[in-house]
């Protein structure tokens, strides 16, 4: 019986990202944790503080941007989060 023809592999490039990945940092910052919970209680508090003075504090005179600014603390928190490791 006749032998089969053997076919040629193509050497394909394997990009260099593939063979030496870049080493991602294996923990947080010292500083991550605690100012992340404190964006979270102050966004907290400013909206509570919002309600509770039956909308006067915490910045008098802005009216419902208190609720951006304590949502915008919040957000920080939420953002610090992400990086959390």
């Amino acid at each position: 019986m006749p032998k089969s023809k053997l076919r040629k592999k193509d050497k394909s490039v394997v990009p260099a990202e593939i063979l030496h990945p870049v080493a991602l940092p294996t923990e947080s910052p010292r500083w991550l944790a605690p100012v992340m919970v404190a964006g979270f209680l102050i966004g907290l508090a400013w909206i509570v503080v919002f309600y509770v003075s039956t909308t006067n504090y915490p910045i008098p005179g802005i009216g419902a941007w208190n609720m951006v600014i304590g949502f915008a603390f919040i957000g920080v928190g939420f953002s610090l989060a992400m990086k959390w490791r």
